[in-house]
Parts: C-alpha cells; sequence; structure tokens
C-alpha cells in the first residue's frame, strides 16, 4: 500500500492522501524492459523489401553463348551474379510486432506505479479545467515544473487535444496507457478516476 497527495482541479494545492493498492513484491525491471521492447518492436514498419531473380523484368534470352567468350557461362541476365539482376536472400516485408502476455504487462504497469510514487513523480490530480488552448497546458505545466510529463486522463478530449501539441509532454486516455511512454517522460500527471480505473486492472 502506497500513499501519494491529491491535488486539486489543474494540480491546485494538495486537498489530502489517497491511498494506492500496489504489491511492492511484483516490482520487476525486467517487466518494464520486455515491455518497452515489444513496443518500439511493434512500431517498426518492416517495409525492406528487395526483388528476386523470379519479380526482376527480362532475362529470357541467354545473355551471351556457352563457350568461346572466356567468361563464366551464364543462362540469365536476371541472375543475382548480373548487373540488374535480383537480389540473393534480400529482405523482404515482415513483422517485427512482439506478444506480450496480459501478466507481465500488468507487472510492469505496477512496476511503473511505484518507481514514480517512490521519485517523487507521480502526480495525481481531481482533474483538469482547461479551454482546450494549448498555451494553457504549457503555462500550466511550467508552473508546477512539469514541462517533461506523461498525462493520463479518462478520456478528456480537451486535455488530450491541448497537449498534444507540446514537445515535452504526451497525453493519453488511460484506455491506452503506455508503459514506454511512462519511462520516456520524467513525471506521470494522471486524474483521480484514471488512477482508479488504472489499478483496477491490477487486482490479481
Amino acid at each position: 500500500m502506497f500513499s501519494v497527495k491529491l491535488f486539486g482541479k489543474n494540480l491546485g494545492t494538495a486537498k489530502k492522501d489517497i491511498e494506492i493498492n500496489l504489491n511492492e513484491d511484483t516490482y520487476s525491471v525486467s517487466s518494464v524492459h520486455q515491455v518497452v521492447k515489444a513496443t518500439l518492436a511493434n512500431r517498426r514498419q518492416g517495409n525492406a523489401s528487395t526483388k528476386t531473380r523470379s519479380m526482376v523484368s527480362g532475362g529470357g534470352a541467354k545473355p551471351f553463348k556457352q563457350k568461346g567468350t572466356g567468361r563464366a557461362r551464364q543462362g540469365s541476365s536476371r541472375s543475382p551474379l548480373m548487373p540488374g539482376g535480383g537480389t540473393a536472400f534480400g529482405p523482404s516485408p515482415r513483422s517485427f510486432a512482439q506478444k506480450v502476455n496480459k501478466k507481465m504487462m500488468l507487472t510492469a504497469i505496477e512496476t511503473i506505479l511505484i518507481d514514480k510514487i517512490q521519485t517523487g513523480n507521480l502526480l495525481v490530480t481531481e482533474g483538469f479545467e482547461l479551454t482546450g488552448k494549448t498555451k494553457e497546458v504549457a503555462a500550466l505545466l511550467n508552473e508546477k515544473g512539469c514541462n517533461n510529463s506523461y498525462i493520463v486522463s479518462m478520456n478528456d478530449d480537451i486535455v488530450l487535444r491541448a497537449g498534444r501539441n507540446l514537445s515535452g509532454v504526451k497525453t493519453s486516455a488511460v484506455k491506452g496507457f503506455s508503459v514506454y511512454e511512462a519511462v520516456k517522460f520524467e513525471k506521470l500527471v494522471i486524474t483521480e478516476d484514471a488512477l482508479n480505473t488504472l489499478t483496477k486492472r491490477l487486482v490479481k
């Protein structure tokens, strides 16, 4: 069980301490590492492609006679040995996707939350009252010293839209919570209802 301060709207004055039910025994850096690796692998496009000799046009006629030229015999100008020929064992479009099982993902999320709490980088707020202007979010985060933040809310379109153009900020709905983004950014700013939703997923 961990205790963190609950801030008012827009990270205002701290109102009270709230308890977060997390099990420190499940702390696993290796799980976080594996999930981050899988996230980055899943973002790879895998579009590298070359043509084999069967895909290259031409090559129907024997390029030169079998004997008398002093050169090695060739049966097709599309051979990998010939200029303009196909590629032998070249890359073709593929998927780099890695699967992460549910237990490892939940362990990684719990580990991230514990780490943010222990380092003082988890900020829980009652919510945001914003007009949707990017400069408004920038001023708020600058005032609170949260210029490098991952902001998670339930599904607040205003928050998600207002923060997405800031270079040091990433916004996300709680259903799309990313372990990679939580590792990448120093601060984790999360609304109270989003935190409750996230911790409910961790119940074994």
